[in-house]
């Protein structure tokens, strides 16, 4: 049977704070170039709970686990391929003890992003291969006490069904996010609106957008998103925190946390009902996102001159993407929906 912690959150919350970013606060923990972040589940346990009680205590309603590479595929680069049950499980318990303590209903999402190889006909692995995979990480993730699987910065509508087929085995809701960072396209050419496409064919508990650019380019992806999807389902907005830039032999996010604020108001307004960050996202920029959607008053939804107005510049892809909408919008007959009328979703593993 399917236990559902999220819905349930939802129906009486507008809106749920996700964590920040894993890998880059990692970094300046200790973390080098080329070690497998997993590893330190066991290694270094108490760095990675002080990282998420730190994203807690910053106000985040979602904590991910620190498994995003725990697949038998990216492990194997570390010759740590039969440690997939140990790491995950250890994963989700330390982020499940954390959650725990929170004192308030803290949810943990279990991260899982690609296995690093292309799947056939392009590439070498067979989706079987590649869901058996997923199956294996989303089961230890379960039995250490995720609420949640969250299959994230995915790009290939191949590797992302096999992620859901082989999660689903495991019986707790599904969240996948993709990465629009090719023009308002995933790497491997999926639009927003196929998203949407993916996320009522599988049932999902969310869907929504990840990592990418920046977060001008985001939250112009969940615009799209929102515009193609069911109007009942459940958007995810996880921004980077503003562009890399390599700065004293280290990379840099040069977003500010008033601008991660600035981003966190527009993805709400844009539809997103899960809000956090991802890459250079910190504590501070955090509670700075908190304090913003607290105090947010609803507004229209953004506009091409918003987003750039107040995040910066979007690629011509989103932009002609917007556009479009903003066209459908205009040629709408008055009182009419251009989305198509909402409906009772199936909960996920329900036929």
């Amino acid at each position: 049977m399917t236990t559902d912690r999220l819905t349930p959150l939802l129906v009486h919350r507008p809106w749920l704070l996700a964590d920040g970013a894993m890998g880059s606060n990692l970094f300046t923990r200790g973390l080098t170039s080329g070690e497998a972040p997993e590893l330190w589940n066991t290694e270094h346990p108490q760095r990675i709970r002080e990282l998420q009680r730190s994203f807690i205590e910053a106000g985040a309603d979602i904590i991910l686990t620190n498994s995003f590479g725990g697949n038998r595929h990216r492990l194997k680069l570390h010759k740590a391929e039969g440690r997939v049950a140990e790491l995950n499980e250890a994963a989700a318990g330390l982020a499940r003890a954390e959650a725990d303590r929170a004192g308030r209903v803290v949810l943990v999402g279990a991260s899982m992003g690609p296995t690093g190889e292309i799947l056939e006909p392009l590439g070498p692995l067979s989706p079987v291969e590649a869901q058996e995979s997923f199956a294996e990480q989303a089961a230890a993730l379960a039995r250490g006490g995720a609420d949640i699987l969250w299959i994230e910065t995915m790009s290939s509508a191949e590797e992302t069904e096999a992620a859901i087929a082989g999660a689903s085995r495991a019986g707790l809701p599904i969240v996948t996010t993709l990465s629009f960072d090719t023009n308002g396209r995933t790497m491997m050419g999926i639009t927003p609106a196929e998203l949407a496409g993916l996320a009522e064919k599988h049932h999902l508990a969310a869907c929504g957008s990840n990592c990418g650019v920046g977060s001008a380019e985001l939250v112009a992806s969940i615009v799209n998103l929102a515009a193609a999807a069911d109007p009942s389902a459940i958007l995810v907005a996880k921004a980077n925190c503003g562009i890399p830039q390599y700065v004293d032999g280290a990379i840099r996010f040069n977003g500010t946390p008033e601008l991660m604020a600035e981003y966190a108001r527009l993805a709400l307004d844009a539809g997103a009902r899960i809000i956090g960050g991802c890459c250079g996202t910190t504590p501070e920029h955090l509670r700075a996102m908190r304090q913003a959607l607290e105090t947010h008053v609803r507004g229209p939804k953004p506009s091409i001159e918003m987003i750039e107005a107040r995040l910066g510049v979007l690629s011509a892809g989103a932009t002609a993407q917007l556009r479009g909408e903003m066209d459908r919008q205009a040629g709408a007959a008055p009182g009419a929906s251009p989305r198509r009328p909402s409906r009772r979703r199936p909960t996920q593993g329900e036929p």
